[in-house]
């Protein structure tokens, strides 16, 4: 596949994940059906609550994995590439072009979002599914604690990445653990940051929110990344096939 096609899909497929994911949280988290012709309001709320919203952004991610993983590795996620370039398994000359493919698919994403929002009669932008800290962390967790998680969490998802997706693995089912992880990574970080572990879908609905999401979106860029650059670097050179050969070849314990 060419570079213009591969981008493409990562187009397409952030934009599935940010449209999926957020609009989940967005337009079915806390709904409960409100019959004003009949002036009730349902007795039970029908939303999907923090396990639907989490369970619809692995579903979004498992999904497309299926869909495009074949055409441009289905990274969706600024966070991943730089992960994979670390762990010498993308090249540093298509950084750039996944990176803006992702963040502008992203940012239609949450442009479509926005305008099927907005048509209901009480919307309020509000938190638009950013991610923040401090006083914008759904549980008023610190810079520090939301910080930790976002890296932590990255670093984990990356070696889940690099491993489901290693030729030593299982051909065909590397999606269902990627998928699934990223659904874990939400119900354990949504109190904590609205979860990111990706810059683009953090990026996407801050433009959106403004003011203190722009303010607070540099540490949703660094701690992920960061996290992956991390897992990359220990990937490479502890468990890649290279590595256990190169220990294999000078007598190191494997």
């Amino acid at each position: 596949m060419s570079l213009v096609q591969r981008c493409l899909a990562e187009f397409i497929g952030t934009f599935w994940l940010v449209f999926g994911g957020c609009g989940s949280a967005v337009l079915a988290a806390a709904f409960v059906a409100d019959d004003t012709k009949l002036g009730t309001l349902s007795p039970y709320p029908l939303g999907i609550g923090l396990v639907g919203v989490s369970l619809a952004f692995g579903l979004t991610l498992l999904t497309m994995a299926y869909t495009i993983g074949s055409i441009s590795g289905c990274h969706i996620n600024p966070a991943v590439s730089v992960g994979l370039w670390a762990g010498k398994r993308f090249p540093a000359s298509e950084l750039i072009p996944y990176i803006g493919a992702q963040v502008f698919g992203g940012i239609l994403g949450s442009g479509i979002l926005y305008m099927i929002a907005s048509g209901k009669p009480d919307f309020k932008l509000s938190g638009f599914a950013a991610n923040g800290f401090g006083n914008h962390s759904p549980g008023y967790y610190s810079l520090v604690s939301c910080f930790i998680a976002e890296l932590v969490l990255t670093f984990i998802f990356l070696l889940i990445i690099l491993a489901a997706t290693d030729r030593r693995a299982p051909v065909g089912f590397a999606p269902i653990p990627i998928g699934l992880s990223l659904a874990l990574i939400h119900l354990i970080s949504i109190p904590v940051t609205n979860t990111s572990v990706n810059p683009a879908r953090s990026t996407a609905p801050a433009l959106f929110v403004g003011d203190w999401a722009i303010g607070q979106l540099w540490l949703f860029w660094l701690a992920p990344i960061l996290g992956a650059l991390l897992a990359g670097l220990l990937y490479s050179a502890v468990f890649s096939e290279s590595a256990l050969t190169e220990r294999q070849r000078t007598g190191e314990p494997i």
